[in-house]
């Protein structure tokens, strides 16, 4: 395992909720990112937020480490969620909201 592996490793799995994103929580670089730290404030989960732009090997270590192309990414108790879309859908079933309670970060 590579040294930035074991960091994105240790990120997912030292925060209950992580979210990788482009930019921050207060000021997104990205509609997809703003999305879904958007939700996540909705939904008034903790979440700890990683600014990709800031590394660019973090920028493409996360998405070797999901086999995930694209940007955001959130994982909840170190379980890969998906990215906007699938966050977005999740949300709009109710889905999301049952994933943070069964986890009771809710």
């Amino acid at each position: 395992m590579t040294d930035l592996n074991k960091k994105i490793k240790e990120l997912v799995n030292d925060n209950d909720v992580c979210l990788f994103m482009k930019g921050t929580p207060d000021m997104p670089q990205c509609g997809f990112s703003l999305t879904v730290s958007n939700i996540l404030k909705y939904l008034k989960v903790n979440f700890k937020a990683i600014n990709v732009l800031e590394d660019e090997n973090l920028r493409q270590g996360i998405k070797d480490f999901s086999d995930w192309p694209t940007i955001p990414q959130l994982y909840v108790k170190g379980e890969f969620i998906g990215g906007c879309d699938i966050v977005k859908e999740l949300f709009d079933k109710g889905e999301l909201k049952s994933i943070f309670e069964k986890k009771k970060l809710l």
